[in-house]
């Protein structure tokens, strides 16, 4: 540390002491007034030399031990300008600890010649002291919030905010608080018709959702904000329509697993986007409590830099893991996630550079590092593209998931965590049947292993790289047409907040070789999300862009399953992951075809390599696309939807 960061952390050390000192003052002057202040109301403002001198013997020994108590509760490590009810709550609980004690010790001891303290004073010290504790910090909350001159007068942009609960009083705190944000909360709509009329913080609660387009028609509003994390899509939906027919701007908070990494504030406001209004009901997970296991551990991501291991380095890192070990072989991508959780002050991130299916390299991250949970997320993802790479495909997907396996087990890994997709259901594609084979790895361990090992499948993921989102968004933003494969395809979909924490949470239930599959709810159609984009762009569709059927690539399948035919599937649990099971593959016959597959990626032979997949797989030589057709994947250039 220089010289100059030393100085700072220094001086901010000495203005944080200052600061606890100042308050601790504050408070021994109010618990001394308390004590004093009830001999008074005990005697009616008449003490006699008598109880003047138990008070002048005792109220030294009164402030030493509230005070001590107070300590004991950290009273003194937080801001009174953010006092809230929790803090009313610690305040009254110790404050009757305090006097607890008083009364114990002063029933113990007492000076000579001393008469004892009345219960009168004693109850009456306690009350006074959590008005006067309780009060002092309240009114400094209430004078640093309040409004300056000219704070009635509406400034900035008009914001109308849906959602008056917690997260819309602490919108409404922060606009208020700091006038430079550009707000100006001009009205509330809820749906809870006890708050019709009623006033948060000043501003009024003017009606119920349905009321949303008279209120937009009667009042001068600029922005609405959604202001309700647990909000279903279908709700949300609906305040974006009623806002794009008014011709006004609306945004939201993010959804609750997008929160678990940020708090609630002004800044984290964004546009309404499509994942938010396709009508999935909120998942709701104690996530701090069923990742227990993650708690002081050293975890490995791979593939740390792409869309679903940039989000599980997120949560992991917020779960309280001690160490993270983020491995990708994108410089930039890396970069940025490494970037993203420094700046948000988390510690113990170990960026690595590396590939998951370069041994040596892979070996030595295990040796330095020592990971004790492993989530794999490193992938091929793109459909087409693995058609057209078939090779690259079983390389990555199917060998580096047995490298990464094999070195697990070999260092000790107490948790592996491979992140698989719906395509490896019933694979007619490369990239599926490499993802299929990577789950028959992973339950080939099963009996043996001293590794807890499981596969977590599920679909589309909204926002993902390769998704059918930033398509047509491309598409919508060049004025069209926007592409679509077939009018009846439909696709599972799920964001990647909600998916990884599912994610987490099966992996902390894996007993061995498991394959769990997450609830996606129900399927889209991939016409409907097109549509439902383009008129969140403001634009109607097949007026200001027209939507274009370009047919099924090969491959595609129209509807996608979540297990095989010959799988059994059961509940856990927990209600959104469910458990398939079905007879595992001979270890010979997977051992032999991923030795062959080894061989032919050696090799560079890519004749024959799908049926070879195939035939490991046990699905028969027609199981997928024949290579003759692989060549024209990319021609058609509407996307199936989110490939993983």
């Amino acid at each position: 540390m220089s010289p100059s960061e030393r100085a700072t952390v220094t001086m901010w050390t000495a203005r944080a002491m200052a600061h606890r000192l100042g308050q601790a003052a504050v408070d021994l002057g109010l618990v001394a007034l308390a004590y004093w202040l009830a001999f008074q109301l005990r005697f009616d403002w008449e003490v006699t030399r008598k109880f003047d001198r138990v008070m002048d013997e005792t109220i030294l020994v009164v402030i030493c031990l509230k005070i001590l108590v107070f300590v004991g509760f950290r009273f003194y490590t937080k801001w009174w300008r953010f006092t809230s009810l929790r803090d009313l709550q610690a305040i009254v609980m110790a404050s009757a600890l305090g006097s607890l004690a008083v009364t114990a010790l002063l029933t113990l001891w007492r000076p000579d010649g001393v008469a004892p303290v009345p219960r009168g004073v004693l109850v009456a010290d306690l009350l006074l002291t959590i008005v006067l504790v309780g009060g002092a910090r309240f009114l400094v909350r209430s004078v640093i919030e309040r409004p300056g001159r000219g704070a009635l007068v509406a400034s900035g942009k008009r914001a109308l905010i849906v959602g008056a609960g917690d997260a819309g009083n602490i919108l409404i705190r922060e606009m208020r608080r700091n006038r430079s944000l550009g707000y100006s909360p001009v009205g509330l709509i809820d749906d809870d018709p006890r708050k019709r009329g009623m006033r948060v913080m000043g501003v009024k609660t003017r009606g119920t959702c349905a009321d949303l387009p008279r209120i937009l028609r009667e009042h001068q509003v600029d922005e609405v904000i959604i202001a309700m994390p647990s909000a279903p899509g279908g709700v949300r939906r609906d305040i974006a329509e009623a806002c794009r027919r008014a011709g006004v701007r609306c945004t939201t908070l993010p959804s609750l697993p997008e929160l678990i990494t940020g708090d609630v504030t002004v800044r984290r406001l964004r546009e309404v986007r499509v994942e938010d209004v396709l009508g999935r009901a909120p998942v709701e997970i104690d996530l701090a409590k069923v990742a227990r296991y993650l708690n002081g551990r050293t975890v490995m991501v791979t593939g740390a830099g792409g869309s679903i291991g940039s989000e599980l380095c997120r949560q992991v890192a917020a779960l309280g893991a001690r160490r993270l070990v983020m491995v990708d072989h994108a410089e930039n991508n890396l970069f940025e996630i490494d970037m993203e959780l420094r700046e948000r002050g988390w510690s113990g991130l170990v960026p690595v550079i590396a590939d998951c299916k370069d041994e040596a390299s892979m070996t030595k991250v295990f040796q330095d590092h020592r990971p004790q949970i492993v989530f794999h997320a490193a992938a091929y993802k793109h459909v087409p593209m693995m058609e057209l790479n078939p090779l690259q495909a079983v390389a990555n997907n199917a060998l580096a998931t047995e490298l990464m396996a094999d070195l697990s087990e070999r260092h000790g890994v107490e948790r592996f965590c491979l992140i698989s997709t719906d395509k490896a259901v019933e694979p007619k594609t490369v990239m599926g049947a490499t993802k299929a084979l990577g789950e028959r790895i992973i339950e080939a361990r099963a009996a043996s292993s001293g590794t807890r090992f499981a596969a977590v499948r599920f679909g589309n993921v909204l926002g993902s790289s390769g998704s059918v989102l930033p398509i047509f968004r491309r598409q919508i933003a060049a004025g069209g047409p926007v592409t679509v494969t077939h009018a009846e395809m439909t696709r599972f979909f799920m964001t990647i907040p909600e998916a990884v924490q599912l994610v987490i949470e099966a992996t902390g239930i894996a007993e061995g070789g498991d394959i769990f599959v997450l609830d996606m709810g129900e399927p889209v159609r991939i016409l409907d999300l097109a549509h439902r984009m383009i008129e969140l762009s403001g634009r109607e569709p097949g007026r200001d862009i027209q939507v274009e059927i370009v047919g099924i690539r090969p491959g595609e399948k129209l509807h996608e399953e979540l297990w095989n035919v010959d799988e059994e599937v059961r509940s856990t649990r927990y209600g959104k992951v469910m458990r398939a099971t079905r007879s595992p593959l001979s270890p010979d016959t997977l051992r032999a075809g991923l030795n062959e597959l080894r061989q032919r990626v050696e090799s560079r032979q890519e004749d024959g390599l799908g049926a070879l997949i195939a035939t490991t797989l046990g699905i028969g030589r027609d199981g997928l696309v024949d290579d003759e057709s692989q060549s024209h994947s990319l021609r058609q250039p509407g996307p199936e939807g989110d490939n993983r």
